[in-house]
């Protein structure tokens, strides 16, 4: 797809084809001075740099900084930055759990909210030149998810999920009180836990406004089923939308509406259901400025939003009453995420409207890098306006357009805010954030060198290769599968394939069949049928490592967490040359993961049969299937907490080989960290893991 630019003229928004790439300025320069391999404990160094926000005169970027502070704790606080670079980022609040920070629609003010732990979470507000914050609203004991100010400022909605009293720390501590045991949980849906959040029962987050100032707060909408509805306010701040699913099967049933829930008045409340929408999954929400439109990410037809298909971008016209997909025909996916260990993947879908409505910009995964991209509201040509290379997510604007604030990063450079501007013909990107500059300055990094390989049917895999540093000679070699598997590898920075370098060994890493950022085609490729397309692809990779001049054939080894995990549980039964393996969070019984899982695979949703009608498609695809021709080493890593992918999984692994007579190693996590523990865990166990990791391989390559 060729690059293009977006220009404005008298008559708005035109889209024109060009080559002209982003121009990125800032970037930290490595001096004379001798590098140092990079650590395991270098993840403490670490600073993570989020939810970037444009300040609406776009002078300021608003953003939340995350480190590891004391007793092995994250703690993050909001940080407000310059945006021309001028000045040094400052802290607006000290933490050590302000999150989610929004400017007020006139810019004087930032809300933000406090989840201090033990605590109720509590909406507060600080003046953007600093001071002493304020708490606009405390909650009950519960999880607030989102917010959002009214484009008027009067009012504030966001989403809230109570905690049942017996769950909450004071009940805790009055049943220890009276020698009272832990209540049941009394479960009557299939959705009642999700991986790092827990369980929830039969609790749901709820749509809630605040009248600042009258200081009341109201329930306005509870009725999604599983209360993962997404929102925005309408241009005067009177409705709200919601992307809904009131199913009483929502959990197989993706079909949602767009709700308009008004939130003025005193009369009953009526929601209205907006007419002339497509059938399908919805999210992402968003009101056009002249509040004509609403722009949404979604799908057509009964599949569910994370799947094979693409999530496409759609415009609905409310006089119209009719619904554009505007991205048809570029088969990209708005729904590609880039697989990391520097911080949570985002899923979702990324859609913000120009300040102008003319166009609508998006996040969309491309070939290992995530990008930036706009188009016009009535329809046309896709234009780009971040560069390949490297990993974006999508801020918000300034209120005149002219200033996008995002969060880049790349192979060599951890996440900083930056300041794209948007108008100039050639889209110059500043960093204005450089927190990891002092650590990267320090750490011999490398870069990844993009290569295709053709598998068996001549498919072509995009792959990347990481060298050592000055490595001469045949090197062992590894190659990390990513999880999924409807995800990308790519460029962005990633500490345990530079640890992995930085040790002495070859990192290949590649985005097979299933993988998103290569169109509909590729990614439905395995849809039902794990283990096919996918494995001839990785195949093809591995084949390439050996016939590389630089890799020690006979010392190539696999690793791969969640799918990546099923994928190197896969491989050793297929493949006995691999010298060992290492299996993360993994997947090996199709038949029980299917029904164990936080996400229960429905029958026919994606595998024929099921584990109580016909398992025999999700057995044939399963790895412990296949386990009698083991013979390669392994390590288990696997989390007591983990609710993707259940702790049985890996257990059946270590059964498996122990019975073989194979070596193995099972490291099990506790029940406090969760299938995303090698980005989101505990920093010990993190650094725990990592160093399981360079012994096994040690051991055996």
């Amino acid at each position: 797809m060729a690059a293009t630019q977006r220009t404005r003229s008298s008559g708005g928004a035109r889209t024109t084809r060009s080559p002209v790439a982003p121009k990125a300025s800032g970037a930290p320069r490595g001096g004379r001075a001798r590098r140092r391999a990079i650590t395991p404990e270098d993840l403490l160094c670490l600073v993570g740099v989020s939810e970037a926000q444009m300040s609406p005169d776009g002078t300021s970027v608003l953003f939340v900084r995350k480190v590891v502070g004391a007793r092995n704790r994250y703690e993050t606080s909001v940080w407000v930055a310059d945006a021309m670079g001028g000045r040094a980022p400052r802290a607006l609040t000290k933490g050590p759990k302000d999150a989610m920070p929004r400017w007020s629609p006139d810019g004087a003010r930032v809300a933000f909210v406090r989840a201090e732990p033990g605590k109720a979470p509590r909406i507060m507000v600080v003046a953007a030149k600093g001071g002493a914050s304020r708490e606009l609203i405390g909650m009950p004991s519960g999880t607030v998810r989102d917010f959002a100010w009214s484009p008027c400022g009067r009012r504030m909605a966001f989403s809230f999920r109570a905690t049942p009293h017996e769950r909450t720390d004071a009940g805790r501590r009055e049943r220890e009180e009276h020698g009272l045991s832990t209540p049941p949980w009394v479960i009557d849906d299939v959705w009642y836990r999700l991986d790092g959040d827990g369980y929830f029962g039969a609790e749901r987050f709820g749509l809630w406004v605040l009248d600042i100032a009258r200081a009341t707060v109201e329930c306005v909408y509870d009725r999604d089923t599983l209360g993962t509805f997404s929102y925005d306010w309408s241009p005067d701040g009177e409705a709200l939308v919601v992307a809904a699913n009131e199913d009483p099967r929502a959990s197989w049933n993706h079909a949602c509406d767009l709700l308009v829930v008004p939130v003025g008045g005193r009369g009953p409340r009526r929601v209205s259901r907006v007419a002339g929408l497509p059938k399908g999954p919805k999210s992402c929400p968003r009101w056009s400025p002249d509040g004509l439109r609403i722009a949404y990410a979604g799908k057509v037809g009964d599949a569910a939003m994370y799947g094979g298909r693409n999530v496409e971008l759609f415009v609905h016209d409310f006089a119209a009453r009719s619904t554009r997909c505007l991205t048809q025909g570029t088969d990209l996916c708005l729904m590609a995420a880039t697989l990391s260990d520097s911080g949570e993947p985002g899923f979702d879908a990324q859609v913000r409207w120009f300040p102008d409505g003319t166009a609508v910009f998006f996040r969309a995964g491309w070939h290992g890098s995530g990008r930036i991209a706009s188009v016009p509201a009535g329809g046309g040509r896709v234009a780009f306006h971040t560069p390949e290379g490297a990993e974006c997510a999508l801020g918000t604007f300034s209120a005149d357009g002219w200033r996008l604030a995002c969060v880049r990063s790349t192979p060599l450079e951890p996440g900083e805010a930056f300041v794209l501007e948007v108008e100039r013909s050639e889209f110059a990107a500043r960093r204005v954030t450089g927190f990891n500059d002092a650590l990267v300055g320090e750490l011999a990094l490398v870069e990844p060198e993009e290569r295709w390989v053709r598998a068996a049917d001549g498919h072509r895999v995009q792959c990347w290769r990481m060298r050592p540093r000055g490595a001469r000679g045949k090197l062992p070699a590894v190659l990390e599968v990513h999880g999924g598997p409807h995800a990308q590898y790519g460029l962005t920075f990633f500490h345990e394939f530079q640890l992995l370098c930085s040790r002495g060994y070859e990192v290949w890493f590649s985005n097979p069949r299933g993988s998103k950022g290569y169109g509909e085609r590729h990614t439905s490729a395995i849809r039902g049928a794990w283990g096919t397309k996918d494995w001839m692809d990785v195949k093809a990779v591995l084949a390439a490592m050996r016939r590389d001049p630089g890799v020690d054939r006979v010392r190539v080894g696999i690793m791969g967490g969640s799918y990546g995990g099923y994928m190197a549980n896969w491989a050793v039964a297929h493949d006995r040359s691999l010298r060992a393996a290492i299996t993360d969070r993994c997947v090996s019984n199709m038949v029980s993961m299917s029904l164990n899982s936080d996400w229960v695979d429905f029958p026919g949703s994606g595998w024929k049969g099921s584990a109580f009608t016909d398992p025999s498609a999700l057995w044939r695809a399963s790895p412990i299937a296949h386990f009698a021709r083991v013979r390669t080493p392994m390590l288990i890593i696997h989390s007591e907490g983990d609710l993707r992918c259940n702790v049985e999984q890996g257990e059946e692994v270590h059964a498996a080989l122990c019975t073989l007579g194979v070596p193995n190693r099972f490291v099990r996590y506790p029940r406090e960290t969760s299938h995303g523990m090698s980005r989101a865990g505990p920093p010990d166990l993190r650094i725990h893991r990592l160093r399981e990791i360079l012994a096994w391989w040690e051991r055996w390559m």
